[in-house]
Order: structure tokens, then C-alpha cells, then sequence
């Protein structure tokens, strides 16, 4: 009795037809993939145009940028987003160089205005990060308030007065001798400091 090749044949075309399906859904979700990274790199590089723009306004516009950059994705093209992650950068290498300045206090063989202005640079570094601290709080107040004027105006208050308090650090190297080790260190942080605060001072301009 033969063999009918129906049978044989539905499970072949089963197998590729199974095959066929396989690859369709591979390639698909391929190309989405693909479809979804070129979406997001197009988008990237809006988000870093717009912060290459907002940099340009500033005076220091490559540290700007330098600084922004990386946080593109969460910044987007929002300058609220934009404002408050330059003064949450610029609060971080605030933190960070008031604890190279604190390390310095226990330098051997100091003298005495050594000691006195690495005290005032430490202060005045301090009072710099309360001030960003505040200027954070006046930029979160500053969004949606219906007091918009008066919330700017804090804000510039607070990021004028770290500025202020940066470049009277620096200050006290006026006249007074003070070993290199000592005065390239507070140099290096501080005035780098106050070019970030000042770019964030020129990017709030951006929220009226």
C-alpha cells in the first residue's frame, strides 16, 4: 500500500513556513533597533546643538560646552534643565575644590600668610557652595512662580555672590608671598570655579 506525500509535504512547508516567520521577526525588531538608535543619535545631536548655542552666549563657551555636553540627553532643549545642571556641575566642582583647598591646611612648614590665606580661600570657597545651594532652590522656585521677576533676581544674587566670593580668594595672593605648590593649586581650582559660575550666570539670561 502506498504512501500518500501530502503528509510529508504539510510538514515540510510547516518547517519553513515556521523558519520564514523566525527570520521576518528577527529582521523586524533589527530594524527597529536600528530605527530607534539613529532616532536617538538625531536627537542627540539636536540636544548638543542647542547646548553649543546656549554655550556661545557665555563668556567661556569650550568650557561651556565641555561641562554641558555629556548631559545632553537630560537636558534636551530645555533651559531650565540646561541652568540648573551648569549650577549643579559648577556646585560639584565647587565641593570638590573646597577639599583641595581644606587639604592644604595640612601642608608642613606653612607660613603664617600661607595659613591665613588658605583659611580665607577655604571661607570664602564655602560660602560659595551655600550660594549655589541657594541659587539651586531660587531656579526651582523660578519655574512656574507667578513672582518670575523676583525669583530671577535671587538667582543672579546667589550666582553673583559665588562669583564674588571665587575671585576674593584669588585675591589674596595680591602682595603677599606664597609658595608656588600653594598658589598654583588654589589658582587652579578657583579661577576654573569662577569661569563655570560665570557661564552659568550668562546662561540664566536664557530664562527670561
Amino acid at each position: 500500500m502506498s504512501t500518500s506525500p501530502f503528509p510529508m509535504f504539510r510538514l515540510v512547508f510547516a518547517c519553513y513556513f515556521s523558519i520564514l516567520l523566525l527570520l521576518l521577526l528577527v529582521v523586524s525588531t533589527s530594524m527597529r533597533t536600528i530605527s530607534a538608535a539613529t532616532t536617538e543619535k538625531g536627537c542627540t545631536r539636536t540636544y548638543k546643538k542647542f547646548i553649543k548655542s546656549a554655550c556661545n552666549s557665555t563668556t567661556y563657551p569650550k568650557i561651556c560646552y565641555k561641562a554641558l555636553s555629556p548631559n545632553a540627553p537630560a537636558i534636551k532643549t530645555d533651559p531650565y534643565k540646561l541652568c540648573n545642571i551648569a549650577l549643579s556641575v559648577t556646585l560639584n566642582a565647587t565641593s570638590k575644590a573646597s577639599s583641595s583647598i581644606h587639604s592644604l591646611s595640612k601642608l608642613k612648614g606653612l607660613s603664617p600668610s600661607e595659613k591665613e590665606i588658605i583659611g580665607d580661600c577655604a571661607e570664602t570657597t564655602d560660602d560659595a557652595i551655600y550660594e549655589l545651594q541657594n541659587s539651586l532652590k531660587a531656579l526651582a522656585n523660578l519655574q512656574g512662580s507667578d513672582r518670575k521677576a523676583e525669583e530671577m533676581s535671587d538667582l543672579n544674587t546667589w550666582v553673583s555672590a559665588a562669583l564674588t566670593d571665587e575671585y576674593t580668594c584669588t585675591d589674596e595672593f595680591e602682595g603677599q608671598k606664597v609658595r608656588k605648590a600653594v598658589k598654583n593649586t588654589i589658582n587652579k581650582s578657583v579661577l576654573f570655579l569662577a569661569k563655570l559660575t560665570s557661564n552659568c550666570l550668562a546662561l540664566s539670561k536664557l530664562l527670561d
